[in-house]
């Protein structure tokens, strides 16, 4: 007698996933080094406020969330020579001379008393747009042929999360009057300029081309 039974799905019946991500070994790696990068800098600008700011309880939680940054640089360091056999150096670099713009715009109040411009250029404008790269790599990847990556994503997201609101609640807390509402505001809109131009913490496509046709089912 023939066996006619349907051969058995490789997913279970809630799991349709599909097997291949977005992005090949290659673009994975580059966008993963431009991750790296971002942390390593972001590691550095807040390390370095932690001298300077007077506040005390937001030098404590700077403090805290700058080895976040570092934890999260080293863990991408570690990912890296398993996507490609190469130095990692040669590809923890930023994604382009926009991004280092911004970087330099976002730590430039230097200032004991611009904390609030501090805290402005790192939870109100990095920080989102980190959070909305790490997502969509986490979505767009296969978590059958890159869980690693998957799984190195949701811890940093886990800290991101947490750090965004936390520093969101130190700038409500220290804005106190209109002039300081338009200090704020008038920080952010130079950051989110500039952000613009660089496409965001990867570049172009940061977050998926929107321009990008999809074919259509037949």
């Amino acid at each position: 007698m023939t066996d006619t039974k349907r051969p058995r799905e490789p997913f279970a019946p809630w799991d349709r996933r599909s097997l291949p991500g977005l992005f090949d070994v290659e673009e994975t790696a580059e966008r993963i080094g431009n991750y790296k990068w971002v942390e390593m800098k972001l590691f550095e600008a807040l390390g370095g406020w932690v001298a300077t700011v007077p506040e005390l309880d937001v030098k404590l939680r700077l403090g805290t969330h700058c080895y976040h940054h570092a934890w999260h640089a080293e863990l991408f360091d570690k990912r890296l020579p398993e996507l490609r056999e190469m130095k990692t150096e040669r590809l923890t670099v930023p994604a382009n001379d926009q991004l280092v713009a911004f970087f330099e715009a976002m730590t430039e109040p230097e200032e004991a008393s611009m904390t609030i411009e501090k805290l402005v250029g790192v939870y109100r404008v990095l920080i989102p747009y980190k959070i909305a790269a790490y997502t969509y790599h986490r979505n767009a990847t296969s978590e059958i042929t890159d869980m690693p990556t998957v799984r190195i994503l949701d811890f940093v997201l886990q800290d991101e999360f947490n750090d965004w609101r936390e520093g969101e609640m130190l700038i409500q807390s220290m804005i106190e009057t209109e002039a300081e509402v338009e200090r704020a505001m008038n920080h952010q809109l130079k950051l989110e300029k500039l952000m613009l131009a660089a496409g965001g913490i990867a570049g172009p496509g940061s977050i998926g081309d929107p321009y990008v046709e999809i074919p259509e089912e037949n």
